[in-house]
């Protein structure tokens, strides 16, 4: 009755092989079952249900105080233990977490068929081969991983890769992002609660850790840690067990953690914000995901994939990325790496109408970002060319100094070529600032081919933040 009156779908079954034959028709999401039914031992009903369907969670009800039969249910599989008197928050509780894992099992395996038909490492760069190489030998042992790089450049990707090619696949993959849980949530969140363990805990909670038992937990974010979680999490790699807020034992777990990070722990740890115990641990496995800037031969095999998954879908009509175009996009800096190159093919393919993508529909319609070249990419350590050329003096302050695009004093410059040189700079950035930085639209005015402007932008180090507003 209680069931029903909270939106349960409620089957009932009088004996054993009644509430079998129940289960294999009907596939619930859960089962109740009573160990003392007529007909059939309840243990005999659960090893009889698990031999058909493995994935079924199964609830045990029990008398007071039958520890060993509870011991041995659990053994055969059974989800959680009720014991008589049933208490209706707790059954309550113990069925949504039970349906909750079960569709969590089931997200991954659907996640698990759409990433081995589309997600893949892309590429045959250098880096790319070390990285699916990495990935290839930490998948089947259970030591933890440590995957670091810039945001957007594959991290989690690396660790699905490694949950699916490893003995745990038919496990759970539970990901938590650390920097996205508020701080006094993420311990509940992570190791979960007793009801009452705190205000508003009204009913028990199961932790990702126990959710991700016989799998793998993939901690994203994990260097924005608080000390606190961090002590906590430590303990689990060290013991196997977790210890819920408000409960006064622990859990073992088998648990496989990959962690990630796009903040550098070793200067975290300088700074003491990061316990250097914690670091070791996770850094068993060492896996670097480079950014895209480092591994530009990988764009065009990323444009081609990345069309090809779109265009899968019917509601994308197919299109062709012109060689132009390919370059163009080869060329800049994507400090967004990976998922700011998907987001500009997918709207490429959405905003373009005709049957051909060209280099001028990247600059109208890619966005900003690409308007600064490769080569002035404020995140990429590089050098500016010619840097000799440009006026002397620091900018007032420190940092990155604007530029006037006044004719530049020839008393200032060493050489005739050099004054030539910064004289064509001014030129094309006032020519640039005119044409609010349309690249198209600047080299039809100066009259020269886009090409050519693109390696004058590259020679020159120009980029938007240079000039003066």
């Amino acid at each position: 009755m209680v069931l029903e009156y909270e939106g349960y779908e409620c089957l009932e079954a009088a004996t054993g092989p009644d509430g079998i034959e129940a289960t294999r028709r009907e596939m619930p999401d859960a089962v109740l079952l009573d160990i003392k039914m007529p007909g059939m031992d309840g243990l005999e009903a659960l090893e009889a249900i698990r031999a058909k369907d493995a994935h079924t969670p199964v609830l045990m009800i029990s008398g007071h105080g039958d520890i060993p039969t509870a011991v041995e249910a659990i053994h055969k599989g059974a989800y959680d233990l009720l014991e008589k008197p049933l208490e209706s928050e707790r059954v309550l509780t113990a069925l949504r977490n039970a349906i909750e894992r079960k569709s969590l099992r089931e997200e991954n395996v659907r996640l698990r068929h759409q990433v081995e038909a589309s997600l893949r490492l892309v590429g045959e760069s250098r880096a790319t081969k070390g990285m699916r190489e990495a990935t290839a030998r930490a998948a089947p042992t259970h030591a933890t991983v440590l995957i670091t790089g810039e945001s957007g450049t594959g991290k989690e990707l690396v660790a699905w890769e490694i949950h699916r090619k490893s003995a745990r696949a038919e496990k759970p993959f539970v990901k938590v992002n650390c920097a996205a849980i508020p701080e006094e949530l993420i311990e509940s969140e992570l190791f979960g609660h007793e009801k009452g363990a705190f205000t508003g805990a009204t009913a028990r909670q199961i932790g990702k850790f126990v959710q991700a038992d016989g799998g793998t937990i993939f901690l994203d974010e994990v260097g924005d840690m608080s000390p606190r979680t961090q002590a906590k999490v430590l303990r689990v790699l060290e013991n196997g067990e977790v210890e819920p807020v408000g409960m006064a034992k622990t859990i073992r777990v088998d648990t496989r953690v990959i962690a990630a990070t796009n903040k550098d722990l070793r200067e975290r740890i300088g700074a003491g914000a990061f316990r250097e115990d914690l670091f070791f641990r996770l850094n068993v496995v060492p896996i670097v995901c480079p950014p895209l800037r480092e591994r530009r031969e990988d764009i065009p095999p990323l444009i081609e994939y990345f069309v090809e998954t779109f265009t899968g879908d019917s509601s994308y009509r197919p299109k062709r990325f012109t060689p132009g175009a390919v370059e163009r996009l080869a060329s800049c800096p994507w400090r967004g790496n990976v998922r700011e190159l998907r987001n500009a093919v997918e709207r490429l393919l959405i905003m373009v109408e005709g049957d051909a993508i060209e280099a001028d529909d990247v600059e109208a319609l890619a966005g900003e970002p690409l308007l600064s070249p490769a080569g002035s990419d404020r995140d990429a350590a590089s050098s500016v060319p010619r840097a000799q050329a440009a006026p002397p003096g620091p900018a007032a302050g420190g940092g990155r100094a604007t530029e006037s695009l006044e004719v530049p004093d020839p008393t200032a410059f060493r050489t005739l070529q050099d004054y030539k040189d910064e004289t064509e700079r001014i030129f094309i950035l006032r020519k640039l600032k005119e044409n609010r930085w349309n690249i198209s639209r600047t080299a039809r005015a100066i009259d020269t081919p886009r090409s050519n402007l693109y390696k004058k932008l590259e020679q020159y180090g120009i980029s938007r933040d240079q000039v003066q507003e």
